[in-house]
């Protein structure tokens, strides 16, 4: 299981509710915060988005759900990764930041370009790597049309690739797929992705070196911290999952791209685990929520990922002596809404 920026599902509630559909509810089915849609800070499982996009359809009966989704969304979903691409010299320069840097945005997806042996063209390649996913046909020609969409930003609206490959039979007539793809439709193929032409990649952008050299500098910082430095971005991720209950020891180092007990090594050299890492990152969304909301205690429970009200109660009688109740009533009569807690964790 890995995980995809929030921008991934930007233009899901207002495409699902002109359908008919209720995004909400859909979205509460894959355990998707709506706060989360649309936000590149965030990440949702990518079996979750795989989920919520096949289940939309489904739902609201449209068979193109995917391709339709896909004209909400452009380069702009990919954050940094889409700047440094479009700023840099040529098509085939962009494509090799987005192989490169494209697990900045997801470790769960590739893109790579495969020249074509004794021929003018190439393949342009989009891979979902989590082992054995669920039937995703939506998701993928979802990812084909914001490929397309990535291609004619860099190449012009009326660009076309020579084919479009997609491994799945065709959800709508051919006719359909000609229009979209304005290229030649193949089924049932072993890989996703187009054929182009390779004098197409060399086409010039307007390069900005300024702007692609600090995207590149900032892209290489967090690779670097991720290296370097293990608890500080699994604390960012864990505070990010819990919510959505996928706050596990497999989840997080797939994003790493680790093994799990690679990663326990890692966080063990910094001297922490991860059961102890995720329970002091409860405990400070804990004294943050009870101090300064009013949330209920069951949505709080919710927010730390359990699965029952009783054991955040548990919890917060092993963290500060006392119910949650107690510890919010405390903490506002003391005025402690800032700086020291009135409440300390046990050691």
């Amino acid at each position: 299981m890995s995980l995809i920026r929030g921008t991934s599902l930007t233009g899901y509630p207002s495409l699902v509710a002109e359908l008919g559909g209720d995004p909400d509810a859909l979205l509460h089915r894959a355990a998707i915060r709506a706060s989360d849609v649309g936000r590149f800070d965030s990440f949702v499982t990518y079996l979750a988005l795989i989920h919520a996009v096949e289940s939309a359809a489904a739902v609201t009966g449209t068979s193109d759900f995917g391709r339709r989704l896909a004209q909400r969304q452009g380069i702009e979903i990919f954050g940094p990764v889409g700047v440094a691409a479009r700023t840099t010299g040529t098509v085939a320069e962009a494509l090799t930041i987005f192989e490169h840097y494209l697990a900045a945005y997801s470790p769960a997806v590739s893109a790579r370009i495969v020249p074509l042996p004794a021929t003018d063209f190439a393949f342009f390649e989009f891979k979902v790597l989590i082992p054995h996913p669920p039937a995703h046909p939506q998701v993928i020609e979802l990812s084909l049309g914001i490929a397309l969409r990535v291609l004619r930003f860099m190449l012009g609206p009326a660009y076309a690739p020579i084919a479009v490959h997609l491994p799945h039979e065709p959800l709508t007539s051919r006719d359909d797929y000609l229009r979209y793809f304005s290229c030649t439709p193949r089924f049932g193929e072993p890989r996703a992705g187009f054929t182009v032409q390779t004098g197409d990649l060399n086409r010039p952008l307007a390069r900005d070196q300024l702007a692609h050299r600090a995207m590149l500098d900032y892209l290489d910082t967090v690779i670097d911290r991720r290296e370097s430095g293990t608890v500080t971005p699994v604390r960012e991720l864990v505070r990010q999952l819990l919510p959505t209950g996928s706050a596990s020891l497999p989840v997080i180092a797939q994003q790493f791209r680790l093994h799990p007990k690679t990663l326990q090594r890692r966080l063990a050299a910094e001297g922490t685990t991860f059961a102890a890492l995720v329970d002091d990152v409860r405990r400070e969304m804990a004294q943050h929520y009870l101090r300064g909301t009013d949330m209920t205690l069951s949505h709080l429970a919710r927010e730390l990922g359990y699965a029952e009200q009783s054991v955040f109660t548990r919890a917060c009688r092993r963290w500060f002596g006392t119910s949650p109740t107690l510890v919010r009533n405390r903490q506002r009569s003391t005025g402690a809404l800032g700086g020291e807690p009135a409440f300390r964790p046990r050691s």
